[in-house]
């Protein structure tokens, strides 16, 4: 072991410091060294908020000349591959790449394929497999709390389904064990030229989900639907219970009980402990809840609601082997099918007026990302 591994970041903005501050707390096994963003003031006010010497405005050269152990990539969507594989390129021990893992399926397996061709260890950014909320109802759940799961419903928020709904399915995924989809069918609406840092977003949607272990998901995304769930969350319908899951705590009902039972279960800022499995995992002791496979599986289901929206179809994902293999068969688009229904007139702008949604994040007079 290291007596310090050697941290990265790329990308200065809001998510960077959630990254920061989990590495922070663990100051007696990782160091941040360098830090990198194009945007000079981000740069400098994140070096002195955390005391960071070595600055640059270009990612690769800080990767060619700082050679650290770990990456952190927080850079907006479009950058999630570009620089993930310019990090794994490098060889370090592991890359921590934000969520959404990539824009579409093409780049999930090009940064999957950086990662293994140089031994890198990937890690998607869901923060909340580490929530102490969700943990405890996946153990529940793995025990039989509810019987077995056979409904899901869960309601996004804003934000659209790539940014927002990535962790809501990621979420769902985790708590049930993490199963693969079989089928996914959906539609959606985009009538006016909405984006979300610079990424075309649809306005609303809707998607259901079949899953290996018999559940069905549904997702009702940026729709009115009356909920008591404070922040994310989903209710869980089983053979033998009912499970109300959010951030702060689990409202669990089943056959042995009188009432509503409330849980509030109490643990560690999940970004620190996503960056300590990530050590761990580094050292040998773990595998990482957040690995790639993981990340590519959430993007996998947003992709082909916008495929089943695209194609007016029920689509069927089959495993389709390790992007190594050249064997392995092509089962969907594996770029956005949004950006194929927008760029082929199937999605026209009927409310001209481009928009971010993200617009804040900006800085100066900057209006679009």
């Amino acid at each position: 072991m290291a007596d310090k591994y050697r941290v990265a970041i790329i990308g200065c903005g809001g998510i960077a410091n959630a990254h920061a501050r989990g590495y922070k707390a663990l100051e007696n096994r990782v160091e941040i060294v360098a830090i990198a963003d194009p945007v000079q003031e981000a740069l400098q006010e994140f070096g002195e908020r955390y005391g960071i010497e070595r600055r640059y405005t270009d990612a690769r050269e800080m990767l060619d000349k700082e050679k650290p152990d770990i990456v952190s990539v927080c850079t907006w969507h479009k950058l999630h591959a570009p620089m993930t594989i310019a990090a794994c390129a490098r060889k370090p021990k592991a890359v921590l790449c934000e969520k959404p893992m990539a824009t579409n399926m093409m780049e999930c397996d090009e940064m999957m394929i950086a990662a293994q061709r140089n031994n890198v260890k990937l890690a998607i950014g869901h923060q909340r497999r580490f929530n102490a909320s969700f943990n405890e109802a996946k153990r529940l759940i793995a025990q039989g709390a509810i019987g077995k799961p056979r409904l899901v419903f869960c309601s996004g928020t804003n934000q659209g389904l790539l940014n927002d709904a990535t962790h809501s399915i990621d979420f769902i995924r985790y708590i049930l064990g993490d199963p693969r989809a079989l089928w996914v069918m959906g539609n959606i609406q985009r009538k006016s030229d909405r984006h979300e840092r610079s990424i075309r977003i649809e306005e609303c949607a809707e998607a259901v989900m079949y899953f290996e272990n018999g559940t069905v998901a549904i997702l009702i995304q940026e729709l009115l639907w009356p909920s008591t769930l404070k922040g994310m969350g989903a209710i869980f319908l089983g053979s033998d219970g009912i499970m109300e899951v959010d951030e702060r705590m689990i409202r669990l009902l089943d056959s042995k009980t009188a009432g509503w039972q409330i849980l509030e279960p109490k643990g560690e800022d999940p970004f620190i402990a996503q960056a300590r499995e990530l050590i761990d995992w580094i050292e040998g002791k773990v595998e990482h809840r957040g690995k790639a496979e993981n990340g590519r599986a959430a993007v996998e289901i947003v992709m082909a609601i916008y495929e089943s929206a695209r194609m007016h179809e029920c689509v069927k994902l089959q495993p389709i082997g390790s992007p190594l293999d050249p064997s392995c068969r092509l089962v969907h688009t594996r770029l956005s099918p949004l950006d194929l229904m927008i760029d082929s007139g199937h999605l026209p702008v009927e409310r001209p007026g481009r928009y971010d949604v993200r617009a804040f994040l900006l800085r100066g007079e900057e209006m679009r990302g």
